[in-house]
């Protein structure tokens, strides 16, 4: 048995819909500009093959977490996403035989600090510090494959206060569930406990103080929700926020995939 000098640490995991049983989460490949209209809302030719970028697995966090405020960043942006979890190892997987290493579905939300990835996008150096931070990626329960189907289509909307802020369909991926599956295993070896995030729909926007509410009619998905500060005015004069503190000003957001 081997012996480590420090504790191990938790394995990542994401909650499973109607189950005890958890999903272990190795990696999060997300990637970027797949979405036709948010592609040319960031100025970026729609056409362009798709790129992925990371987050660490422990930025995962179950639907309700409360959390603090992130610290260097006063544009604080949350976009709901398609969660694909996939369930089977596979490297080159052609893309007719993707979706068979699918193993389920999730509704999550993807926390940018927004200025850091335009500074970085200025100087051509990578997004971590912008996307990879503590806690980005909240997500709701998984629901297998098996019991959702593969969504090929379906609305997917992000309204704050009841007005719609974000509004899309699957349909209008530029690139589907299957070649993102398929052209991210030309890259690195697909995983059964690695997770990707996929689809955001248009009109992307910063934190606000109203409830936010948020649905993908496709299959029935549960939502995920988190509660969270709104504003970085809090932590201008200190490194981060605590739980505590950010108690007193909360916010929700949830999604979901509906039948």
């Amino acid at each position: 048995m081997t012996a480590y000098v420090l504790p191990l640490p938790a394995t990542p995991s994401v909650a499973v819909a109607g189950s005890a049983e958890r999903f272990a989460v190795r990696r999060i490949f997300c990637v970027g500009r797949n979405y036709a209209a948010h592609a040319r809302e960031l100025g970026n030719d729609e056409r362009d093959p798709p790129f992925f970028f990371t987050k660490p697995a422990d930025a995962v966090v179950d639907s309700g977490t409360e959390i603090p405020y992130p610290p260097l960043t006063k544009n604080l942006h949350h976009e709901i996403e398609l969660v694909v979890a996939i369930g089977k190892p596979g490297f080159r997987i052609p893309r007719a035989h993707a979706l068979d290493h699918v193993w389920g579905y999730g509704v999550g939300i993807d926390l940018t600090r927004r200025d850091l990835q335009d500074e970085a996008k200025k100087t051509a150096r990578p997004w971590d510090w912008s996307k990879a931070f503590d806690r980005s990626a909240p997500c709701g329960p998984l629901v297998p494959a098996q019991r959702s189907g593969h969504p090929q289509k379906g609305r997917i909307w992000l309204a704050v206060d009841g007005v719609v802020k974000q509004d899309g369909d699957l349909a209008e991926l530029i690139w589907p569930i299957a070649d993102i599956v398929s052209i991210c295993s030309e890259a690195v070896c697909a995983r059964p406990d690695a997770c990707a995030v996929r689809c955001s729909p248009t009109r992307k926007f910063s934190t606000s103080s109203r409830p936010i509410s948020g649905r993908l009619a496709a299959v029935a998905l549960p939502p995920p929700s988190l509660q969270m500060p709104t504003s970085s005015a809090s932590s201008a004069a200190r490194p981060a926020p605590s739980p505590v503190e950010n108690a007193r000003v909360k916010r929700s957001a949830t999604a979901r995939l509906d039948s």
